[in-house]
């Protein structure tokens, strides 16, 4: 059965951009589609861990984003000693998919943060645009929020002081972006393509990238440019023993003038076990931190925790053993 590929719709949030340009970095990173859309991907591609935590489709919405722990998958370069839990592969090796944790975890939230930079985005970094943001991981830390971090390897090449900060800070955990940010299904927003038998060498190069830089708590979780994927590109990223990993609630922040409205958005979107995409690049989301200073403090007077994707799915492995 073949995954149709994911092209999640941009909401609308007070304040974003909306003709901002579809080349920029961050183009299609913070989709997430319509209700109806995003129900159909999710059901269409969460794995489901009452049969083994596979990636197979057709799992139902109680089934989706438990993960058992599994020893089998291999972190890249330069993970931290302890292995984190992954999902097992699903049919003929397809990677595993989570979106979200267990609701029976608790009040716990993962907040993710897209650190995004295209291969060929060079001379725009040499001629001033800034793809980091400092700033908003000094928040993270001054409000001791726990947070994962998607980088593409691109962006640790050019940021590798920053890179290593991160990934050596116990709050935090770098997973893997792609090396590229090129496609691993088309279309998606205009983004060029990787080859399949080069999707999994792509990965495997940002972990060295990471690696190389010095960063030491890498997990071997993988977030698809653009959010899209098909069961070819499932298929192709066996090899690097990974588990992807998506979300279920969009923060609006790519392009977004607004904080408020980026907070707005994910306040009214988390529930237990919520995994939040937002961005660590300042000049195509540049109010994330902003957002992020009103987001928290408010998810903790509800009773809210901060967790990492690895902690978050480990939290989903009990009630997949029942």
């Amino acid at each position: 059965m073949t995954i149709s590929v994911r092209r999640l719709t941009a909401l609308a949030v007070s304040g974003v951009a909306a003709g901002a340009a579809l080349g920029a970095v961050l183009v299609g990173c913070d989709t997430g589609g319509s209700g109806t859309d995003a129900a159909a991907r999710r059901d269409k591609a969460a794995p489901s861990a009452s049969r083994s935590a596979s990636a197979a489709p057709g799992a139902k919405p109680s089934e989706r984003g438990t993960a058992s722990p599994s020893a089998s998958a291999a972190p890249g370069p330069g993970t931290a000693r302890k292995a984190p839990p992954t999902m097992a592969p699903g049919p003929g090796g397809r990677t595993a998919v989570f979106e979200r944790g267990a609701a029976a975890s608790g009040k716990v939230v993962a907040l993710t943060f897209d650190a995004d930079m295209t291969a060929d985005q060079g001379p725009r970094a040499a001629g001033g645009e800034r793809f980091d943001n400092p700033q908003l991981i000094a928040t993270l830390r001054r409000l001791k929020v726990d947070a994962t971090v998607f980088m593409t390897g691109r962006w640790a090449e050019e940021y590798p002081d920053q890179a290593r900060d991160i990934g050596n800070d116990p709050l935090f955990e770098i997973a893997n972006h792609s090396y590229s940010h090129y496609a691993f299904a088309s279309p998606c927003y205009g983004l060029p393509t990787v080859e399949r038998d080069a999707m999994a060498k792509d990965v495997r190069r940002a972990f060295d990238a990471f690696a190389k830089a010095g960063a030491r708590n890498v997990v071997p979780y993988f977030r698809f440019p653009g959010g899209c994927y098909d069961d070819d590109a499932l298929r192709a990223l066996g090899p690097a023993k990974v588990t992807a990993v998506q979300w279920d609630v969009v923060s609006g922040d790519a392009f977004a003038k607004n904080g408020n409205a980026v907070a707005e958005q994910v306040l009214a979107g988390v529930k237990p076990g919520s995994l939040v995409v937002m961005h660590c690049t300042r000049s195509a989301a540049p109010v994330t931190e902003q957002a992020i200073r009103r987001i928290v403090p408010e998810l903790r007077a509800r009773g809210y925790h901060f967790v990492k994707v690895s902690d978050l799915m480990a939290g989903a492995a009990p009630s997949s053993r029942r």
